[in-house]
């Protein structure tokens, strides 16, 4: 027996009706090259979607096309992802900082046929653009007076475009299961893969994030994503701020400065932020060198990679601010788990211990860990084990795969070694491509990172393996100091002791300027495996 209920979609093209109904006068405010501070309504935002709309069905996009993006956070971007998905084509948002010619090769894979750019890389697509085989124009995101010269073939102005549209639009009635929304993973081994977002999935995804043990975002907030909106859909913030019609302010360019997340923060009243760690390292520089303060904001969420105690220490008792860890990847559209505020009432160093993992799995997204040949492993906090998740907003496949990525049971394998406590909370201890094997026997890199960031004048730290005569690896510490620091390897070796099992601990240590980076802002252990592949030990392992 069927329940007799009616079949709405679940589109996004339902976030534009709910906000215009419930919120039409809340704002979005963002920096674009163009303007310091743009401000306007939801109502206008939707309002200009739809003449975008108008723009793409002049421009000849069809059902299905794919629509590239290379934009930063603003008002343009938010526009973009709702007048392409909403009218039926997929949002194709694409990652700058990978290399050029993983930007040519996602351009060429998608086989998108418009691509809207921001002024800032008129010059990155000129290199590629008699090698892009399908695009049929370029739109540059800026208006007549800022348009830059270009040698691009085809190429538009954003503002002129909509200028010629009345913006009376009739959004389609899509299928839930249209797709919506295309990104590639960073593709730190082999080609970047593509992961194709229907609308329910990230309709669902939406609820998921604005539940009350996830972001809990309201319609009295403000937030500011300064993850970018061509990384996983800017983690759903431009979906979720209007459902509930939260004032979304959004950097533009301006995202890794401390001094405009400072001023844009304390401005718009901001109370809750989300980005990587790396961008609240600057952000906290700046406010401890200007003596600064942010009274609005409340709560920051960290993710992309483990958050250092020291960044959650100083945020709560410097600016009285609550971190939220948060876990995810592109093949989860990304949630996977949230850390809400652990209760008050727990011991501190019990809820330090909390605070560290990656938090619980939100409704929507069922986890399990296994062994080597695929059983499941008890969810004691001890066992580890890979970590394998499914759910409805959960890759199936890869875009342009015949194959399922998925487990014969039906799982999708995240890549991530981990463990689960019997209260729900996961701990991610490594990648299964980072975990160190000595004497077959595991150790986590990222445990001893996050050891090594709470000491003392540690800025970055990072742990591989480096091969090893007679243990096959050992792990080697890499750490940057802060500004004006002066570590010692032997000292900073010395403060793991008696904090790790002898074996785990770091057999050397390396000073050094900077680590490096992959396009998503996390430390990039393919790149440091290859500059130290022919490291020679210098003291005999603590083994």
């Amino acid at each position: 027996m069927n329940g007799m209920m009616m079949q709405s979609q679940l589109t996004l093209t339902g976030i534009i009706r709910h906000t215009l109904n419930n919120a039409p006068g809340s704002e979005i405010v963002s920096v674009t090259l163009d303007n310091p501070q743009h401000r306007y309504t939801y109502q206008q935002a939707f309002e200009r979607s739809a003449q975008l709309a108008q723009v793409l069905a002049r421009l000849g996009a069809k059902s299905g096309d794919r629509v590239g993006t290379l934009a930063w956070n603003d008002h343009r971007h938010f526009e973009l992802y709702y007048a392409t998905s909403c009218s039926g084509l997929v949002c194709h948002t694409i990652n700058p900082r990978l290399f050029p010619e993983q930007i040519h090769y996602i351009i060429e894979h998608a086989e998108d046929r418009w691509l809207f750019i921001d002024a800032t890389f008129v010059p990155l697509v000129e290199t590629m653009a008699n090698k892009l085989t399908k695009i049929e124009g370029i739109v540059v995101l800026t208006d007549k007076a800022h348009m830059p010269e270009s040698t691009l073939s085809n190429c538009f102005c954003y503002e002129e475009l909509l200028a010629n549209e009345s913006g009376h639009f009739m959004w389609p009635d899509l299928d839930e299961n249209t797709a919506a929304a295309l990104c590639y993973t960073s593709g730190t081994t082999g080609n970047p893969k593509g992961v194709l977002y229907s609308h329910r999935a990230m309709t669902l995804h939406t609820y998921g994030v604005l539940m009350p043990n996830v972001m809990a975002i309201h319609r009295n907030e403000a937030i500011l994503p300064v993850v970018p909106m061509f990384h996983v859909n800017a983690w759903s913030i431009p979906y979720a701020a209007p459902t509930v019609g939260a004032k979304l302010v959004l950097p533009g360019p301006k995202m890794g400065c401390g001094e405009t997340l400072s001023r844009l923060m304390r401005q718009e009243t901001v109370t809750i932020a989300a980005g990587v760690p790396t961008v609240w390292l600057a952000l906290l520089k700046y406010l401890r060198e200007h003596n600064e303060t942010i009274p609005s904001l409340n709560r920051v969420v960290v993710g992309g990679s483990a958050c250092p105690w020291s960044i959650m220490e100083e945020f709560e008792q410097k600016h009285g601010v609550y971190t939220h860890h948060v876990w995810g990847m592109t093949e989860m559209s990304p949630l996977g788990t949230y850390n809400a505020r652990v209760e008050s009432t727990i011991p501190a160093k019990q809820a330090k211990q909390l605070r560290l993992k990656q938090g619980r799995a939100g409704f929507g997204v069922e986890m399990r860990i296994v062994d080597p040949l695929g059983s499941p492993l008890p969810h004691d906090g001890t066992a580890f084990g890979a970590l394998q998740v499914r759910g409805p907003w959960i890759c199936e496949r890869y875009y342009k795969s015949s194959e399922s990525a998925l487990t014969v049971d039906g799982w999708f394998d995240t890549g991530d070694v981990a463990t689960i406590d019997p209260l729900g909370y996961l701990t991610i201890t490594d990648r299964t491509k980072d975990v160190i094997k000595t004497g077959g026997e595991w150790i986590s890199s990222i445990e001893l990172e996050n050891f090594a960031m709470t000491l003392d004048g540690v800025a970055e730290a990072a742990v591989i393996g480096v091969a090893h005569e007679k243990w096959a690896e050992r792990p080697l510490l890499i750490v940057v100091p802060e500004a004006d620091a002066e570590l010692e390897p032997e000292k900073v070796l010395r403060a793991f002791q008696g904090q790790f099992a002898k074996w785990w601990i770091p057999d050397d240590c390396v000073i050094t300027g900077e680590l490096p980076h992959t396009a998503t802002g996390k430390i990039s252990k393919k790149d440091l495996r290859q500059q130290f592949s022919e490291y020679l030990w210098s003291r005999e392992a603590t083994v």
